[in-house]
């Protein structure tokens, strides 16, 4: 029998926790004298060993460490901290290896492996197939060679692919999933704050972001492009924080004042971003859960208060945006460039049916003025059309098909997969309908979280049906 110290704690578990921080001490000593010693780059690699062992040894780790990163990476430009890749990117690499290292070891252990086809996989595949490998393939058949530009544009899709994969096989309890939603919605609200502080002109806020994370069209201040480096992406990852913690709020799943404080600062930073198509996302989400939620329309007066502040606190992006109607445009400004340049440079080439194999993977071009460098297709539809012609279109309307079947089955649990998989129906709603002037399904950051709601309802959609 364990003996019993005074206060109860168990003697092993103290002697435990003693060699856990006399080793935590000895490892950050090493650490120390070697980066002072070795430099950076001893330094680092003996980060990313450490990382790599983490989750060989518990591969859970991993899926924690890239969702409480990946607002604050993501958006750092590529090869700012790392060779040719965002950092988000590579930390991905880093956690994927030792999570399948790790596995690898079980499996020659004789661990079983839990690897199944789910009714999601199917279309999922074949989308990522479509968006990876047919763009070139069909540049091929047509006597075009891919260039660096080609193969480097079908790499994020690569990424959410892998990312799906290591959400799946890791995240498996209700205590890890629920884990996970504290990781995705409190760096969310960090990156509300950022937008907010940033919209209001704070001065250390604003020389932050703009040594470390470059900005999308707009200016610095006038919207909330915050580390994720656009205003876009930064609308769409707090819509689907915001509507996480509704959906788990209404299970019991959060606190009340959890829930409550996180609750105002994503709806303040939902105006804070500083986008047009963010606040029709917005209220798109709005619909949808006011839909399938009709008690909320009951306590919506309870909340007004706490909505009005949100609003004041987020006004100055909003009044700022504002001002295009002001001066006599009857849509925002950014909105006539877009649509000319899907006039001029994109819709000729998907004329001459361009649109039934694709044009290009990168549908990025060269921009004939001296005022600007590239131009970018806006509008998500398109970018399909662009990417994989009708083929890839195809494979995302089966997929659309597929997940809003999927989540009206499984949105009615009161558990954690019921609560992921009504945030994801509310937030593919938003991709369905914002994807017609702007891309929504791999925007960095938002496309992350897509696909980690993604994984999480695929795994569990089998057991629902078992």
């Amino acid at each position: 029998m364990i003996s019993l110290v005074r206060d109860g704690t168990p003697r092993a578990g103290v002697r435990g926790d003693r060699r856990l921080v006399v080793l935590a001490v000895v490892a950050a000593v090493v650490l120390g004298a070697l980066s002072i010693v070795g430099g950076l780059l001893v330094f680092a690699t003996l980060v990313i060993v450490g990382l790599f062992a983490a989750c060989a040894y518990r591969p859970v780790f991993a899926p924690y460490l890239y969702l409480v990163t990946l607002p604050f990476l993501a958006g750092i430009e590529r090869g700012a901290l790392v060779p040719i890749a965002r950092p988000n990117e590579a930390l991905l690499a880093v956690l994927l290896a030792g999570a399948c290292a790790g596995g690898l070891v079980r499996y020659l252990r004789g661990d079983a492996v839990r690897l199944r086809l789910r009714p999601l996989d199917v279309p999922l595949g074949c989308l990522v197939l479509l968006a990876t490998v047919w763009p070139l393939a069909s540049m091929m058949l047509r006597g075009q060679t891919p260039l660096g530009s080609d193969l480097s544009a079908v790499l994020p899709m690569c990424k959410l692919a892998a990312l799906f994969l290591l959400v799946r096989m890791t995240v498996r309890t209700d205590a890890q999933l629920l884990r996970c939603t504290r990781l995705i919605i409190w760096p969310g609200v960090v990156v509300a704050v950022v937008a907010i502080l940033q919209t209001l002109n704070v001065g250390p806020v604003l020389d932050l972001l703009a040594g470390w994370w470059a900005t999308d069209n707009g200016g610095l201040s006038s919207r909330g492009t915050t580390t994720l480096g656009s205003s876009i992406a930064t609308g769409d990852y707090i819509i689907i924080c915001l509507s996480l913690v509704i959906c788990c709020s209404l299970r019991g799943l959060l606190a009340k004042r959890e829930a409550l404080v996180a609750g105002f600062v994503l709806g303040a930073g939902v105006l804070a971003a500083g986008q047009f198509s963010t606040w029709i996302a917005a209220a798109v989400a709005g619909l949808v859960i006011l839909r399938r939620y009709p008690q909320l329309r009951r306590r919506a007066v309870k909340f007004l208060p706490v909505v009005g502040v949100a609003v004041l606190v987020g006004a100055p992006a909003f009044l700022g945006r504002m001002s295009d109607f002001s001066e006599g445009f009857t849509v925002p400004r950014s909105w006539l460039g877009r649509w000319d340049n899907i006039t001029h440079f994109y819709l000729p080439r998907l004329d001459d049916f361009g649109f039934v194999l694709g044009v290009s993977p990168d549908s990025v071009l060269p921009a004939p003025e001296t005022w600007r460098d590239l131009i970018y297709l806006e509008s998500g539809y398109l970018q399909l059309l662009w990417v994989g012609g009708l083929p890839l279109l195809a494979a995302f309307i089966w997929l659309s098909v597929a997940v809003l079947t999927t989540t009206s089955r499984l949105r009615t649990r009161l558990d954690t997969t019921g609560a992921f998989a009504a945030t994801l129906e509310i937030a593919w709603w938003v991709v369905l309908v914002l994807s017609i002037i702007d891309i929504h399904l791999v925007l960095r950051g938002s496309g992350d979280l897509l696909f980690v709601l993604l994984a999480v309802v695929s795994g569990r959609c089998t057991r629902e049906r078992s």
